[in-house]
């Protein structure tokens, strides 16, 4: 018995992917493709390294690929113009960076994301324009110091430039496109994590490919605030299976959706389903991070009746496959942090910058 896959009818749809080449949106790109749909992946590979864009499949001398930037107003015109639906996932997008590097952070995550938009509202071919946000929006919620149960309806109260720059894109979807009469989805991942991610200095919150890679290299674990914090982890397969549904599901049309696995879990917890692995690997305390949300997880009941979906993948298999692909891949860990010591010492002095 043939099962009818829910993304068929993109099978021959043109779609325009931004971002296509991260670790999302290269998975995106990959699910797309197995139910027959003309991707065209657009990315300005400034992201990674090479050696990172290979280990995340991506091929730069694809025909499907396009490397430009979203900030490129008469290539995005183009690309939007022969597109049946756009999904919008590139972005500058480690707290860091954009804390760093504001003004680059406005021209991808704010001017780039008006390009597309403005572009997509222009056009009658675009049938739906998914916007990828994050779960960051929320902020610290409206607990205080208690770990949050996120819904769709709280308010949100950004805490960086990152997260301040998604709600910003949230609304002018939403205003934009509702006057045109343009379909929208807005999607808010939580964190997610899987095969093929590689951590990036100062990228503190990829906490199962850090702690994998510090316990295969003898390092300590170390624990933000004592790894109390709680997150809703979600594998990138999951992440982008969610995503496409996005852009067919009736449910979905002008909906914002969480996309978690409603699952809380802590960072100790974290470190503990690695030290399964590495029964060696030893923790250190280490200070929080000012900039970083004291955490939650996701009410995922809107965005089960709307995608008829539910992820699938527990954390436990997944920090499994993660490190199984980490052992089959040791270049994936990168020399910087092969080199780094007396982390919980440098995390500190980067917070007091």
């Amino acid at each position: 018995m043939t099962t009818h896959d829910p993304l068929a009818s993109l099978d021959g749809a043109r779609i325009l992917l931004t971002g296509g080449a991260g670790l999302i949106g290269s998975r995106i790109h990959h699910r797309l493709r197995q139910v027959g749909a003309q991707v065209t992946v657009l990315d300005n590979f400034s992201a990674y390294d090479d050696s990172t864009f290979e280990l995340l499949g991506v091929d730069r001398t694809s025909s499907e690929v396009v490397h430009g930037d979203v900030a490129d107003e008469d290539l995005i015109r183009s690309l939007v113009g022969e597109s049946d639906y756009v999904v919008h996932a590139a972005a500058y997008s480690t707290v860091a960076g954009c804390t760093t590097n504001p003004a680059i952070a406005f021209a991808s995550n704010m001017a780039g994301t008006d390009i597309i938009l403005r572009a997509v509202a222009e056009t009658d071919s675009v049938r739906r324009f998914v916007f990828i946000s994050s779960a960051q929006v929320y902020g610290n919620g409206t607990g205080g110091d208690q770990a949050q149960f996120f819904t769709e309806e709280m308010p949100t109260a950004p805490l960086n430039l990152y997260a301040s720059a998604k709600e910003w894109g949230e609304r002018h979807t939403r205003q934009l496109l509702t006057k045109t009469g343009t379909d929208y989805t807005i999607v808010r991942p939580f964190s997610v994590y899987g095969e093929g991610q590689v951590p990036k200095p100062d990228a503190y919150s990829w906490v199962i490919a850090q702690f994998s890679m510090y316990a295969a290299l003898g390092q300590e674990l170390p624990l933000i605030n004592g790894g109390q914090a709680i997150r809703d982890r979600i594998h990138v397969d999951d992440a982008a299976e969610g995503i496409c549904r996005a852009m067919v599901a009736e449910g979905a049309s002008q909906q914002i959706l969480n996309l978690g696995t409603g699952t809380a879990t802590t960072v100790c917890e974290a470190a503990e389903l690695v030290q399964g692995h590495f029964p060696q690997a030893v923790v250190t305390d280490a200070p929080r991070l000012g900039q970083d949300p004291l955490g939650g997880y996701a009410s995922i009941e809107r965005m089960s009746a709307a995608l008829g979906w539910t992820p699938e993948i527990s954390l436990g298999q997944g920090v499994a496959r993660y490190i199984a692909w980490m052992n089959d891949t040791p270049r994936a860990i990168p020399e910087w942090l092969r080199k780094e010591k007396n982390r919980v010492s440098n995390w500190s002095a980067q917070e007091s910058k």
